[in-house]
């Protein structure tokens, strides 16, 4: 296990040594405040559920990212009770407000990688790869912002898409996802 730590690390201090600087730092900041709570990802599937041709798609994100806020940040974080990087090495100060709680698994990361593959899957393609870029600068910033490690980035990643597989599958196999979208009743005329 200390390999794994000794790579975390150096990612981190990689990235603290080469990246940061002033403007990055408020970039990061913004992103990662982005997807706070899953904020920015809520608020896309809220908006879909107005619309008949998005519905199922926000109603499976909204069941992706509390699939994954209850195996990763009830489960998961409680059981690894990894500290984050910050109260390691205390060398570094985050560059937003300290989060309280574990670090195993990165919550904003599950969140953006659970909505955003279910927005590819489901959506046009542009929007699937615009929510593949922010779900990438969310976790990103979470690494930048020394909040993270590296590996709690690639379970989140990880927890993310198996969440919205999952999800997707579900939606597809009770038939909800067409119910939902109105393609039910079109088939019935």
């Amino acid at each position: 296990m200390d390999w794994i730590v000794s790579i975390d690390f150096s990612i981190l201090d990689f990235i603290q040594n080469t990246m940061v600087n002033p403007v990055m730092n408020i970039i990061m900041m913004i992103f990662s405040y982005m997807g706070e709570a899953g904020a920015v990802w809520i608020i896309a599937a809220i908006i879909m559920l107005f619309f008949r041709k998005t519905r199922a798609t926000g109603v499976i994100m909204l069941a992706a990212m509390a699939l994954g806020l209850l195996v990763g940040e009830v489960c998961l974080k409680n059981v690894i009770c990894r500290p984050r990087p910050f109260l390691v090495n205390t060398s570094v100060k985050p560059f937003i407000h300290a989060p309280l709680g574990y670090s195993f698994p990165s919550g904003h990361t599950t969140t953006a990688f659970a909505a955003a593959l279910v927005i590819a899957a489901r959506q046009k393609r542009g929007w699937g790869i615009a929510a593949y870029v922010l779900a990438c600068l969310i976790a990103f910033s979470r690494m930048y912002n020394y909040v993270h490690y590296p590996t709690d980035i690639l379970a989140g990643i990880i927890l993310g898409s198996l969440c919205a597989l999952l999800m997707l599958f579900i939606f597809k196999k009770t038939g909800l996802s067409d119910k939902l979208s109105g393609n039910q009743i079109k088939a019935a005329k």
